[in-house]
Formats: C-alpha cells, structure tokens, sequence
C-alpha cells in the first residue's frame, strides 16, 4: 500500500513494514546521484538507529539496501492531527532527549511523530544530522513552533508545554530557547 511521495523518496506498506526507498534526481548525473542516495540512506538509518539507542521512540531499522529503508510500521494517528497542550509537553521531552544526545531531526513538525502506545514516535530522518551548537539545536525548535503556529490555534499553549517538557530533560534548554526568539527576529527582517 502506497503511504506517501515526498521530494526525496516514497513510502509504502509492504508485508507490515516501511519501505522508504530514496528517488533518483534526473537532474544529477546518474553515478553522483546513485551515490548520494546511498549515503542518504546510510545516514537516515543510522541516526533512526542511535536515536532509538539513546532512548528516542523511532520505528526499528531491519534492513538497509541501496537507497532503501525497511523498517518497524508505527500504527497510530499522526501528532498534528491529535495535538493537545499534554501532547506537546511530551515532544518538549522527547525532542530534548534527541538534543541532548546531539540529534539534530532537521524536519520537526508534528507530520513527523506519530502516537503510539501512549509514547510519541520521531519518524522521517531524512534531514537528520549529529550536531551540538546551540544554533541547529534553535532551528530545529524554530521549525517545530512555526508547524505549531501555521496548524493549531492554541499555538502558545502548545509552545509553553512544549518549553516545560523541554526544560525537564534538557539541561542546555535556556540558551536553545533564547536562540529559537533570535532566530524568530532574524524572519522578520529578511
């Protein structure tokens, strides 16, 4: 069964599992994009992988081939379309846990977490990336208020919450929130 087509790869449920297979781009040439595609890959697993490791939900990796992913299918509804202010404390908690151990999702939105058994699941890793600086930790957050402000309307509830979870879990959660209003000023000027 066919779940999604993004810019990058399509997904599909195949024998109750995810296949993400990377697209090629017709734009690059053939070999360079063959290349790409499997480090992309590579890379997306292994951070799905250590995330889980290090105590963030994220579907099971079983297999990596090529430009393709098979991974754990997550059954639940998808955060954006179940967003309470309880909710958004918990990814406060969770995306403080991916921070604090260098994780840098590169796509927080609400699209991109599923609930499943009562825990918030990160799926969609293709933008990932390990960092430590305060900035990409800010964007990431940035980008995650933003889904908040343009998909819900009790958006600054949602983003208290989310500060309070966040702080409960990540020690450095001050001066990535003090950057996320930086780079919130930045956008109004540009």
């Amino acid at each position: 069964m066919f779940l999604a087509k993004g810019a990058e790869a399509t997904i599909e449920l195949i024998d109750g599992m995810v296949i993400k297979n990377r697209i090629p781009k017709s734009y690059r040439l053939k070999a360079l994009d063959q290349i790409i595609r499997k480090q992309r890959t590579k890379m997306e697993a292994r951070i799905i992988s250590e995330s889980r490791r290090r105590g963030v939900p994220t579907p099971i990796i079983f297999d990596i081939e090529n430009c393709k992913i098979t991974m754990e299918y997550i059954n639940g509804p998808k955060i954006k379309d179940i967003l309470t202010p309880g909710l958004s404390n918990n990814i406060g908690t969770v995306v403080g846990r991916l921070h604090f151990e260098g994780i840098i999702h590169g796509d927080l939105t609400t699209s991109n977490m599923i609930l499943y058994d009562d825990r918030i699941y990160m799926i969609d890793f293709g933008l990932a990336f390990f960092e430590r600086s305060v900035e990409a930790r800010g964007v990431d957050v940035h980008v995650l208020f933003r889904t908040f402000e343009s998909t819900h309307d009790e958006y600054e509830i949602l983003i208290e919450n989310f500060k309070k979870g966040y702080r409960g879990i990540f020690p450095d959660a001050e001066a990535v929130l003090k950057r996320v209003e930086e780079i919130k000023g930045r956008g109004r000027y540009a």
